[in-house]
């Protein structure tokens, strides 16, 4: 059974992915997607976006990050496939599933899940432009409008050499309005022998569970449930050892959430420093409360100097309540 980080796009970038990866639980990253349209793209736009290739395409703690081409021309999807295993990709993910209308728009995401003899051409050719030993693998939705022709989809993916499928068990109609649909992942799993990963709605070990049993899927991508509870992957896991996992508690999250912000302080431009902690917390305040109170008192904050004072006067709260 492996865990694997969902890409989410503006979310989960290289720091994210530092930060949960180090807490644990988590055997795969996915980067958020490089956009293809008709030309080779640079070096320095992969490295922008997987600055881990810089480390052998692995997390500071050693995960491996895939990184994710989104485009609909097989030409140069395969040449960049091509240049991002040359740069060290360990293996090559293809976004089928972003719903963006901007992106739909440009012949991206999921719009193609209506073309999968277009899909099966994408895949195609980038399995025979990237060495064998890496993988080429691909997310989709259960369809576009409907899940009517996931089989259709999943075959000409499989049929081209891809390597794994992840599967979010919503449509692009259906956004990411709940419920997550992961029944309707069953059947793919008798026209194909590749791995299926399922994808959506698993905010929980018991989410965890029942998305096994009805998808019959082993591997699971934890996207917005792991952002909400960073150490959601860990208790997935002892729990299927049958170990007893103790959660962690806010003071011990609210130190992921600093070295974020450590982070942000950085490597962001003064105006934006305060957008990824602000974020985070949007996530981390549906499992825990004090989140809900430290996002209140930082919310309106932009400098750097401000939130530093309420991340200390949080702190005191904190010790004063203990």
């Amino acid at each position: 059974m492996q865990l694997h980080l969902a890409p989410m796009e503006g979310v989960v970038n290289a720091r994210m992915r530092a930060l949960l990866t180090a807490v644990g639980g988590i055997d795969r990253c996915v980067t958020e997607f490089v956009r293809v349209s008709d030309q080779l793209l640079p070096p320095r736009v992969f490295h922008r976006l997987c600055p881990e290739l810089n480390n052998n395409g692995l997390t500071p703690s050693g995960i491996p990050v895939y990184v994710q081409l989104l485009g609909g021309d097989p030409g140069p999807m395969a040449e960049n496939a091509a240049r991002a295993a040359s740069l060290g990709a360990p293996g090559i993910d293809t976004n089928f599933g972003c719903p963006a209308k901007c992106v739909n728009r440009h012949r991206g995401g999921s719009v193609l899940l209506d073309e999968p003899e277009l899909l099966h051409q994408i895949i195609s050719a980038m399995r025979a432009a990237v060495p064998k030993a890496i993988p080429v693998t691909a997310k989709i939705r259960l369809g576009f409008k409907d899940s009517s022709r996931l089989t259709e989809i999943v075959s000409a993916i499989s049929e081209a050499g891809a390597n794994g499928i992840t599967i979010h068990a919503r449509t692009k109609e259906d956004g990411y309005k709940p419920p997550a649909h992961w029944h309707q992942l069953a059947q793919v799993h008798k026209i194909t022998n590749i791995p299926i990963v399922a994808n959506g709605e698993v905010w929980s070990p018991t989410d965890f569970t029942e998305c096994q049993t009805q998808s019959h899927c082993e591997d699971v991508m934890l996207g917005r449930g792991l952002l909400a509870r960073p150490d959601l992957a860990l208790e997935i896991k002892s729990a299927s050892e049958g170990l007893h996992y103790k959660r962690n508690t806010w003071p011990t999250t609210l130190h992921l959430v600093e070295a974020l912000f450590e982070d942000s302080i950085l490597n962001c431009a003064p105006r934006h420093v305060g957008g990824p902690i602000k974020q985070w917390l949007g996530y981390l305040r549906r499992e825990y409360q004090e989140a809900q109170l430290l996002f209140e008192r930082i919310k309106r904050l932009n400098t750097a100097a401000d939130i530093t004072a309420a991340l200390d006067e949080h702190r005191h709260y904190l010790a004063i309540a203990a």
